[in-house]
């Protein structure tokens, strides 16, 4: 079975589906954080020293380890020549 076809089994299973449901805008975060760095061809050693901290906090940040202010969100775009907004989106009425 490869990495597809288990998605697939695994979010057939309603109590998983409301899991990986719940953790799409955290993923959807780290995969933004990681375009910009790419996008910016940057290490995650070269945005931390534009930081003035150390790689580790970089790479807990990507990796969702860390519960980061709108301070240090709006510093990591901007040491990646990005800018930052914050949308409010209304919620269906299922809850989704």
């Amino acid at each position: 079975m490869n990495l597809h076809e288990f998605k697939k089994k695994a979010l057939e299973n309603e109590e998983v589906r409301k899991e990986y449901d719940a953790l799409q805008d955290e993923f959807s975060l780290i995969d933004q954080l990681l375009t910009m760095r790419g996008k910016a061809g940057l290490t995650q050693e070269e945005v931390a020293e534009r930081l003035g901290t150390n790689k580790s906090n970089i790479s807990r940040l990507e990796r969702g380890r860390s519960n980061p202010s709108w301070s240090t969100l709006n510093k990591y775009a901007a040491a990646c020549g990005f800018g930052i907004r914050l949308e409010a989106v209304e919620k269906d009425r299922a809850g989704a």
